[in-house]
């Protein structure tokens, strides 16, 4: 060993030892932070899902691939951190001596052939990846980026350090072929004989280039250990536990969508009619009430915008970005930390329970964030303002989008649940929405007795159950769909549909109510509690001795879809529900439903969220279409999972739009650019702002908005009366 060599070996281990020292310290913190959420005991069943959903999604990025040239590049770059590490692992062989290697694989050929291809493609990956975020700088000219509020310095840092790695990684092999001592065959190593080839023959040329390479790697470590937000860097390994204890490992997509969480306290389902708002906890009021898996999805977000660049809310100008809620929650946590783990936090009083001792030593800046409003205007010093939190359609862009399984809409809709149950804190308007669920069992406050008024003037009686027990398929109508005109259409259309097809079907009439999405999505789970258990009970009567696979609900509306099918199963409600167009495309697929003339003039399909999005129903409706019309259906440039909000959902259907344009004029105006003389829909919300956009801006006569139910009985039944265009009106 040279006196090179010394030095070089000495500062390796002294750098490192700092780095290692800082590490540890930093993932203890992190661990700590995330201890300090509330207990989650569902996130450890199914331990081999979720185990293989982790590998899936991490090993094979079948998410951030839905981004195909990004997703290539982060892939690429993702495998040369993880395998290049064993290089970064020789390079304190190689600062000791000139020809050191790593024990055993260091001299196979192959281990020599795949380091250099990985090294070669992650070079180029993170090339691709460094050029995307300058490209899409903030400070661009042409409007909002996905990097829009996201620590710009940090992913600067940490792509540079990873050229800078590979980079050294190839001369370090270089100064080995100029020396004589690198031990594969040009074959395999092409690009380090040619870096070989331009240096000179320096013997100490390999520890110096092996040093400064550990001197990288290591400050980098140093640096991310001293910022224990910078998620930029620390998803490389929160991702794997977060991914793991998703919500729903089965599901293909974003585990946050479909259902919600019911709300817990303490880890278990809150039953109403035992809590106590003095015992129990009532949605989120502080960051340490989110579960501890919320406390690690926040810590584990990029920054990298995907959320941002997809959220309706964003894109028309709210201050709503699901990515700045995720890191206000993660600085407000981490700068609160100290505090709450100190012994300090409140209890479920507002009592605090530290003592004067346990606080007196804290730093004041963590005594101020812990005096901080979770939700508050800026004013009032709150980290959340109530504009960002009640913007939220909870469409699930965010949560489709997340490479990391981040759960936004959970986490807004915990925080809702709170304003609404114990402060009572929420937009005016949506108030008599929610007086309308508790006092009429409908968001309109109509009539209970004309449910059933959307019947009169069929050709055919619509049976009910009580009335028949022979049926297949429990129609839901659902509230617009009994109450709103245009909704009636689509009632009417379905009901006419299912008839000439000969399936035996039955309604509950005025023994319907709200499914109960518009109070949950606001936070109001009492009355959503108060509806569903009504309409459960409802149910299990109406297929009382029926298995589950007999016990079929076919509706119209996918938030009611959405609701009986996923969410009323916490409630005992275990039912098969389809949405009308998957039923439609199976009647028409098996001859049971002829179209007869195609209707032409184009059309474009907007996919409903809670329909596609939450429930991956994307082929039905567009098959539906696909039989009804004359030509190919003409798509809107954001479709299926990136279809683009309608602004009717999380309640906002009962709220107005005030800040930014209006979703449903942005999603319109899309619409309008296809061309198409017809707008396809398949949810009634949608119809009455796609409506409500297309009157706006003054193109009624050009363009229709009809749903996919309608478009197929004018094929099947050209004959059939249409009526012409109605208002929005409720009632019979």
């Amino acid at each position: 060993m040279g006196s090179v060599q010394i030095v070089t070996t000495i500062l390796a281990a002294a750098i490192t030892a700092v780095a290692v020292w800082l590490a540890v310290r930093a993932v203890l913190k992190m661990v700590a932070v995330v201890r300090l959420g509330q207990p989650a005991p569902e996130r450890f069943s199914d331990k081999v899902t979720r185990t293989r959903t982790m590998l899936v999604e991490t090993a094979g990025h079948t998410r951030m691939l839905k981004w195909g040239v990004v997703g290539a590049a982060h892939w690429f770059v993702m495998v040369g951190f993880v395998v290049l590490s064993l290089l970064v692992l020789e390079a304190y062989f190689e600062v000791v001596t000139t020809d050191g290697g790593l024990p055993i694989i260091g001299h196979w050929t192959i281990f020599g052939l795949v380091t250099e291809i990985i090294g070669v493609l992650g070079l180029v990956g993170i090339l691709v990846l460094m050029a995307i975020r300058l490209r899409n700088r903030p400070t661009r000219p042409g409007g909002r980026s996905r990097f829009t509020g996201s620590t710009m310095w940090q992913g600067y840092f940490v792509e540079w350090i990873v050229l800078l790695v590979l980079i050294f990684g190839f001369v370090i092999r270089g100064f080995k072929v100029a020396t004589d001592h690198f031990e594969f065959p040009f074959w395999a190593t092409p690009v380090s004989h040619a870096v070989g080839a331009v240096l000179p023959d320096w013997a100490d040329g390999v520890s110096v280039a092996a040093v400064i390479k550990i001197i990288i790697s290591m400050t980098w470590l140093i640096v991310i250990s001293l910022n224990v937000t910078m998620g930029v860097a620390w998803h490389r390994f929160l991702a794997f536990p977060n991914i793991f204890f998703k919500r729903e490992p089965a599901k293909p997509a974003g585990s946050g969508l479909g259902a919600l969480r019911p709300m817990t306290s303490q880890g278990k389902p809150l039953d109403f009619e035992e809590a106590d708002p003095e015992k129990d906890q009532f949605g989120v009021a502080h960051v340490e009430q989110f579960s501890w898996k919320g406390l690690l999805d926040f810590s584990t977000c990029t920054e990298c915008g995907r959320c941002q660049s997809q959220c309706p809310a964003w894109n028309t100008g709210k201050p709503l970005s699901p990515k700045l809620l995720v890191l206000s929650l993660r600085d407000h946590a981490y700068a609160k930390a100290p505090y709450l783990l100190a012994g300090g936090g409140k209890d479920l009083t507002g009592e605090e329970k530290a003592t004067q001792a346990q606080l007196a030593h804290l730093d004041v800046l963590a005594l101020a964030e812990a005096d901080k409003p979770l939700i508050g205007t800026a004013e009032e010093g709150g980290v959340i303002d109530p504009d960002v939190l009640w913007s939220c359609t909870t469409c699930g862009a965010c949560v489709e989008q997340c490479p990391v399984d981040i759960e936004h809409v959970d986490h807004i809709v915990d925080m809702r649940r709170y304003q609404v149950l114990i402060e009572s804190s929420f937009p005016s308007e949506a108030g008599v929405m929610l007086r309308n669920l508790e006092n009429k069992g409908n968001p309109w406050g109509a009539p209970q007795n004309t449910r059933e008024d959307w019947t009169k003037g069929l050709d055919f009686e619509v049976p009910r159950v009580g009335e028949v027990d022979d049926f297949e398929y429990l129609f839901w109508v659902g509230c617009a769909g009994a109450f709103e005109d245009r909704a009636k259409k689509t009632t009417r259309a379905v009901a006419t549909l299912l008839n000439e097809a000969g399936v035996k079907f039955a309604i509950l009439g005025e023994g319907e109510t709200c499914s109960g999405d518009p109070a949950r999505r606001i936070g109001n789970e009492f009355v959503f509690q108060m509806l569903a258990q009504q309409n459960v009970e409802t149910l299990n009567e109406a297929f009382e001795g029926r298995e589950k696979a007999k016990r079929k609900i076919v509706a119209t509306c996918p938030h009611c879809f959405n609701t009986l099918g996923n969410e009323y199963g916490q409630l005992g409600g275990e039912f098969e529900v389809v949405h009308h167009t998957q039923l439609l495309a199976h009647l028409v697929a098996t001859g049971k439903l002829t179209p007869v003339q195609p209707v032409d003039g184009g059309v474009t399909y907007h996919d409903p969220c809670y329909l596609g999005r939450h429930n991956r129903i994307f082929a039905a409706p567009r098959e539906v279409l696909g039989d009804a019309i004359a030509g190919d259906l003409t798509e809107m440039p954001r479709n299926s999972e990136r279809s683009f909000c309608c602004g009717a959902g999380g309640a906002r259907m009962w709220m107005e739009e005030k800040i930014g344009k209006r979703i449903n004029v942005d999603r319109v105006e899309e619409a309008m650019a296809t061309g198409a003389k017809t707008v396809a829909v398949g949810c009634p919300f949608c119809s009455t702002m796609l409506n409500d956009g297309v009157n706006g801006k003054g193109a009624g006569e050009q363009v229709e908005v009809i749903d996919v139910a309608s478009v197929l009985l004018r094929s099947v039944k050209p004959e059939q009366p249409q009526g012409g265009k109605e208002s929005a009106s409720i009632g019979g």
